[in-house]
């Protein structure tokens, strides 16, 4: 059973993001960048799984510049066992990524196809949806839990007030929610491993895709600044000082 698990590379989660002052989109220069958190659980689950011996062969996949090879290299160090990057420069939407992801999954013919959730950088959580779409192949999003029997997999996945559980046969798109694992930390040794192991390089043009978007930034502009607290003597204060507001 082969699985692809897509990976993005993205300013890492720690670092305080800046925008370009002439708002055209967040600076990137000098910043710290590191693989999707939601990216890293889809790549710890398809490890666990082969782990199991339900997959037998990992396939990551990057769609960006020539610099998203590091996020691979993140995926075959934690136990991925090849990788494909898809290279393009600039900026690709979620629909452009889905449908060269589709190009690949054409190509590889996989059983399974993790992907994060959302990236943190748009918080878009389309891809996968829209990766399904152009398959038409069953989908579980916001993933929890992924048990696999046979050609089917059964997936509990967190909605609003509970969960839900489904199954469907596969192949089968899942995209992963923060609780299903914790992914591990790259041994050195597996770290050195990987910059051996082999990654394929391609872009839209030998896929066939066309990736241009319908869709344009216009703005980007940091969130307003809060402001500060204050304090009330007692209940009557509160009051007054909502109703000052307009508030209340």
């Amino acid at each position: 059973m082969r699985a692809l698990v897509a990976v993005k590379r993205v300013i890492d989660y720690a670092v305080k993001i800046r925008v370009k002052p002439d708002h055209s989109g967040v600076d990137t220069a000098g910043v710290k960048m590191s693989m999707n958190p939601f990216c890293e659980i889809a790549v710890e689950e398809a490890v666990r799984l082969k782990e199991k011996g339900v997959v037998t062969e990992i396939v990551a996949v990057s769609v960006g510049p020539q610099t998203s090879q590091e996020t691979l290299r993140t995926a075959l160090a934690m136990g991925a066992d090849r990788a494909i990057h898809v290279k393009i420069d600039g900026e690709v939407r979620s629909l452009g990524v889905a449908k060269l992801l589709k190009a690949v999954a054409d190509l590889e013919k996989p059983d399974l196809f993790f992907l994060g959730k959302q990236a943190i950088d748009d918080d878009s959580n389309q891809t996968g949806q829209m990766l399904a779409a152009l398959m038409g192949r069953p989908q579980a999003a916001f993933a929890s839990k992924v048990v696999l029997d046979g050609g089917r997999a059964t997936v509990t996945r967190e909605i609003d007030g509970g969960l839900e559980t489904m199954a469907a046969d596969l192949p089968m798109i899942i995209t992963t929610d923060l609780r299903l694992n914790e992914p591990r930390y790259a041994t050195l040794p597996n770290i050195m491993k990987a910059k051996k192991k082999k990654i394929d390089a391609t872009d839209p043009a030998t896929l066939g895709v066309d990736v241009a978007s319908k869709v344009k930034t216009i703005k980007v502009s940091e969130p307003p600044v809060r402001q500060g607290g204050g304090k009330v003597e007692d209940v009557a204060g509160l009051v007054k000082g909502l109703q000052d507001k307009g508030l209340i």
